[in-house]
């Protein structure tokens, strides 16, 4: 059974941060201390949470979007699966996310994927036709480095990255100190009797997102830096099990390579992407937001719906992306969304039956 991974208040000081060339970083503290001063923060799937979601009513399929739509404020939804698969954009999504703004509704965007930073994501929706601002976008690339920026993490301590460019760009804008990534793809280790491999000794933490040049130098330097760097965290962008690499089938994701470190170290990562609710607080607070009056939409049980459900959101799965309607109503499934409905495109068609 998974455990939850609780960080005290105590571990999160709540003193101003230093300052970096990010305004989106010098203010997280001031939008989480509220949050921090009054709770604990939980990183990973919680055992008591998922026991509990046994007792939840089934899902119901959406019928009337309307209801939905005016019931709340904020809309926040996943990508892969739900906006695009692949590079390959979601028939009916310009549509839909043009109606909801038609309507006053705030939308933001809430990615597991750590392969790029808020801007290169920003150029993506550009690519695929959609106006969205880089203030809109919330990717876990993003969320690792807020977190660190969150606890004060040392600036003359260096970050470990078993991961891709979007990781590397979000921790030069927190001001962090970084090694590894794509760079490290290339590397091999040539074991010959007596080798001993070398690792900087001053590196603090280990961020592990998705990475499509994962090789064994790259385990064994992390595993290095946190079994014998006194206090080095362990910290994963994502546990995804899959990802949607092309719209032709799914790809092993980011938690292949986090499982591979918690493998080898025997520890169990700090998770700051959904579920989470690291993001979550972070948003309610920068938007000034209930969680009530939030929907999140996704496409995957474990991650959206439990991230939009251990937030005290509203829940929509979208059945465009992973988890087909089999896997929603069968017996061994016990996360269970508000609602569910093929794509977000229904939005338009789905109105209150007549009398």
């Amino acid at each position: 059974m998974l455990t939850s991974r609780v960080i005290s208040p105590s571990f999160l000081p709540l003193s101003p941060p230093a300052s970096t060339s990010s305004s989106s970083f010098s203010s997280l503290k001031t939008i989480l201390s509220p949050f921090l001063a009054k709770t604990q923060l939980s990183y990973t799937r919680s055992s008591r949470m998922a026991s509990s979601l046994t007792a939840r009513a089934a899902a119901k399929k959406l019928e009337n979007a309307d209801e939905l739509i005016d019931s709340v404020e904020t809309f926040i939804f996943d990508c892969d699966g739900v906006i695009w698969k692949g590079d390959k954009l979601i028939e009916g999504v310009p549509e839909t996310l043009d109606m909801l703004r038609s309507k006053g509704k705030r939308l933001v965007f809430v990615t597991n994927n750590s392969t790029k930073s808020r801007k290169q994501y920003g150029k993506k929706f550009e690519t695929l036709g959609l106006s969205v601002n880089e203030e809109e976008i919330f990717a876990s690339s993003f969320a690792a480095a807020a977190y660190l920026q969150s606890i004060d993490f040392p600036k003359d301590k260096k970050v470990y990255v078993i991961g891709e460019d979007g990781i590397l760009k979000e921790l030069e804008l927190a001001g962090f100190q970084y090694l590894g990534g794509p760079t490290d793809g290339d590397k091999k280790i040539e074991l010959k009797p007596g080798f001993l491999m070398e690792h900087d000794h001053n590196v603090g933490a280990v961020v592990v997102g998705f990475d499509r040049y994962f090789n064994y130098y790259k385990i064994q330097y992390g595993t290095l830096c946190i079994r014998e760097n006194p206090g080095c965290l362990f910290i994963a962008t994502n546990r995804d099990a899959v990802t949607h690499l092309t719209d032709a089938q799914e790809w092993a994701g980011g938690g292949s390579m986090v499982g591979a470190i918690r493998g080898s170290t025997q520890k169990e990562p700090l998770v700051v992407g959904k579920p989470s609710t690291f993001m979550m607080d972070y948003l309610s607070n920068k938007f000034g937001i209930s969680k009530s009056q939030i929907c999140m939409v996704g496409d995957r049980l474990d991650t959206d719906i439990l991230f939009g459900q251990n937030g005290g959101c509203k829940t929509l799965l979208v059945l465009s992306g992973v988890t087909s309607l089999e896997t929603l109503q069968s017996p061994d499934n016990s996360i269970q969304p508000d609602f569910y409905t093929s794509k977000i495109a229904d939005f338009l068609s789905l109105k209150a039956a007549t009398v």
